[in-house]
């Protein structure tokens, strides 16, 4: 590349620079115009009429205002409901009996947080057991085939299972 070719590129890219400042600096003018626009018509009399319009209306729940105007806006005091029916049809409903036969046990006994876990290792330590077992009747031959006496199986195995406890 030569030098008036990377000079072009370096101007286009500074013009395109320029070009973007220039479209924020005119949205911020446009931001600004509207913003005071705004302000101008809250401290108008148009913009307050529509303003009061959308305001929401406050409502007094257990306030009373000292200003008559607001009384239209307090709410009346809430009256409890009648709840004694309510309590009879639970008292009765709990009188009834419940047969023990028709309960299942296992459905209210929560389960152990690793219950799955286990299920699904079990397929693997089952594998392992039986290696498990295999390596230990493996050690068992070898050590009868070191001492070459057949007779004494019984005495070995017993021995064995009682280094282990």
């Amino acid at each position: 590349m030569t030098i008036s070719t990377v000079m072009a590129t370096a101007k286009s890219s500074i013009g395109h620079l320029e070009d973007e400042a220039l479209k924020r600096k005119e949205k911020l003018k446009t931001l600004k115009r509207k913003k005071e626009e705004g302000r101008d018509s809250e401290n108008g009399e148009k913009g307050s009429a529509s303003d009061s319009e959308t305001l929401p209306r406050p409502i007094f729940r257990s306030y009373k205002p000292s200003d008559d105007t607001l009384n239209d806006l307090v709410l009346d005091p809430a009256t409890p409901g009648d709840v004694s029916s309510e309590v009879k049809d639970q008292l009765e409903s709990a009188k009834s009996e419940i047969v023990i036969d028709q309960l299942d046990v296992t459905s209210l006994a929560p389960r152990k947080p690793d219950w799955d876990l286990k299920r699904d290792v079990a397929k693997k330590l089952a594998k392992l057991e039986r290696q498990t077992q295999k390596a230990i009747a493996e050690l068992i031959r070898e050590r009868l085939k070191e001492r070459s006496q057949p007779e004494d199986l019984a005495a070995i195995v017993n021995a064995n299972m009682a280094n282990k406890t």
